[in-house]
């Protein structure tokens, strides 16, 4: 199983040498990749006292591509994952040329995890139909890998239209791994068709455990090996006591995950050096 960190967004700050610091040392502590969220517009409270989203127009966010591209000169070998990318959200050619620059700048180490999102504020902010974001986000996963395969694509789909163009630099990975988050079984079933990972987020528990048995039952159904198909788990220190952590990682290790996070947000800590000594911690911990 690859352990990696989830990037603080909400508590990191502005300085760009503590960013800096933090993914190097997440790196040398031999964290496997830093995974990080996606928001692009916060709401505002003030015209939305009913408001009920985590995030505001207070929360902070980085911008993960231009975050990644930072990272992709300050690290040597750490995967470069979003955890996930609003895809519907965003223009697909567009996504795809950011992302085959972050692949190509790191020397190929970007996985892209896509979901479908749950702020309208967002989608209404960028232009983008919040109705219809699961449907569309199909065809964009099929455009992507397009572009990133294909020095020219023609494309005419419901909601995209390619006449003979491409993207120049094609990616190092060719197609960059698309793994898809989300909890829906409608998400599982997309996963297990059309992904190559799944994000879920829950503890693993008998709703995990079903959760991956009907993961991998939709993978055989469409002729695809379950056993091709990553699952990347999150383990959240301030929500999981310390004594559970290490059962909580061999509880999805059982399961089957390939892949598991370390989340140090919402933990009380102050500052980019808490969340590194964090990190160090839970290294020591869960014992990889």
């Amino acid at each position: 199983m690859h352990i990696g960190a989830v990037f603080p967004q909400t508590e990191i700050g502005t300085d760009p040498g503590a960013i800096r610091t933090y993914a190097q040392s997440v790196e040398e502590m031999g964290y496997r990749h830093i995974l990080i969220y996606d928001h692009v517009l916060g709401a505002s409270t003030a015209k939305r006292p009913d408001w009920r989203g985590p995030y505001t127009s207070e929360t902070l966010f980085h911008e993960p591509f231009v975050l990644f591209g930072y990272f992709a000169a300050c690290t040597q070998q750490i995967e470069l994952v979003t955890g996930v990318i609003i895809l519907p959200q965003r223009q697909t050619a567009l996504v795809a040329k950011q992302a085959a620059e972050v692949d190509v700048l790191s020397g190929g180490r970007l996985r892209l995890g896509i979901g479908v999102g749950w702020n309208p504020v967002e989608f209404e902010g960028l232009n983008e139909d919040f109705g219809n974001r699961g449907a569309r986000s199909e065809e964009q996963i099929e455009v992507l890998r397009k572009l990133w395969t294909e020095p020219v694509v023609t494309f005419k789909g419901r909601w995209h239209q390619i006449d003979a163009a491409g993207i120049k630099p094609l990616p190092v990975q060719r197609p960059i791994p698309i793994w898809i988050g989300g909890g829906a079984e409608k998400v599982l079933e997309r996963t297990a068709r059309i992904g190559d990972g799944w994000f879920p987020q829950m503890p693993p528990d008998e709703t995990a455990r079903e959760a991956v048995q009907r993961l991998r039952a939709y993978a055989e159904a469409a002729g695809r090996d379950p056993n091709t198909i990553g699952i990347e788990a999150r383990l959240s220190i301030g929500r999981v006591p310390e004594s559970g952590w290490l059962a909580y990682v061999e509880g999805w290790r059982e399961l089957g995950a390939t892949h598991l996070s370390i989340n140090t947000m919402d933990a009380g800590l102050r500052s980019p050096q808490e969340h590194i000594d964090a990190l160090r911690h839970a290294k020591a911990v869960i014992g990889f």
